[in-house]
């Protein structure tokens, strides 16, 4: 197997991170805890049943559980503590909260999120660079046009969130849920090793391996064991990109660029294949059993380990 691209993930040193007491604001009463009293006193004044006044109390405390849609930081809470954060100092919120927030624009200086919840919140343009998120839950969150590259995001969930135009070089998104995500036209030069692409749209991505960093090794994208299976990769450069045993199954593939790529026992059954380029791919005990467009496929007489390749 040639080269796989580097990845920073335990290369790169870790400055001490800010004690999580030093970042955490004193927590005051919501809005929706200090009603439930009001809301009590103001239905038995009007002679509500029980029920009425236990289904009100219930509705209040679910809005303002943890696990709602309620952050614990504001926009400007958080932007001050990522203002004050420095190299040795990095920001630091682990674990915490700010799902639905709009933190657009916020440069996160490298910071540290690991099992955050950012679920729903608008990242669009952020600058996300070195971050460490792995095992954060970023689903549905708006992360266009973001800046992802060296970042660390391993385990983490992106289910339905959108990545459309973002920049991931040399990020960590192994084994990630990314199931139905938006990463139309996003730079992806990425290790998605045993993500879950489902459903994705990657329709224009560009994962081709980067030629301008050869000193560095071979830099291009890994989807290794990953499952694309109906997921949108239309017009894709996924040129001598790894994806041994990923699977295709179902897939629109139309157009995309797979000149070079290591796809050894990939899997490519029911595909939509069109237009396809497989010029010295090699698809040694690769299945494309069911796979449409073949016979305008570009390559695949090129294609290396051709006869070892499952057609039917």
């Amino acid at each position: 197997m040639a080269h796989e691209m580097v990845s920073l993930e335990y290369a790169r040193p870790r400055p001490p991170a800010v004690p999580p007491t030093a970042l955490r604001p004193t927590r005051h009463r919501s809005s929706d805890q200090a009603l439930v009293p009001e809301t009590i006193v103001a239905l038995t004044r009007r002679g509500a049943g029980l029920a009425a006044v236990v289904a009100a109390v219930v509705a209040i405390a679910v809005c303002a559980s943890p696990g709602a849609l309620g952050a614990e930081l504001t926009r400007q809470e958080v932007a001050d503590l990522l203002a004050a954060a420095s190299p040795a100092q990095p920001p630091d919120l682990s674990g915490r909260d700010l799902s639905g927030l709009d933190l657009s624009g916020l440069d996160f200086k490298a910071g540290v999120l690991r099992n955050a919840r950012l679920v729903e919140c608008d990242l669009s343009k952020a600058e996300l660079r070195g971050v460490e998120m792995q095992g954060a839950d970023l689903s549905g969150a708006d992360l266009s046009g973001a800046n992802l590259d060296v970042a660390i995001l391993r385990g983490a969930s992106l289910k339905g969130a959108k990545l459309t135009g973002v920049s991931a070089f040399s990020t960590v998104l192994a084994e990630t849920d990314l199931s139905g995500a938006d990463l139309s036209g996003a730079r992806l030069v990425a290790n998605l090793n045993r993500a879950n692409l489902r459903d994705a749209n990657l329709a224009g991505a560009l994962m081709a391996a980067d030629m301008r960093n050869q000193p560095m090794g071979l830099m291009r994208v890994s989807l290794v064991k990953a499952d694309l299976s109906g997921a949108n990769l239309a017009g894709a450069n996924l040129a001598m990109g790894l994806m041994e045993f990923a699977d295709f199954s179902g897939a629109d593939l139309t157009g995309a660029n797979l000149r070079r790529a290591e796809a050894a026992g990939a899997r490519f059954v029911d595909a939509d294949l069109a237009g396809a380029d497989f010029d010295e791919a090699d698809i040694q005990n690769a299945r494309f059993v069911g796979a449409k467009g073949l016979e305008a496929v570009v390559g695949l007489e090129t294609a290396l380990n051709r006869k070892a390749a499952i057609f039917e």
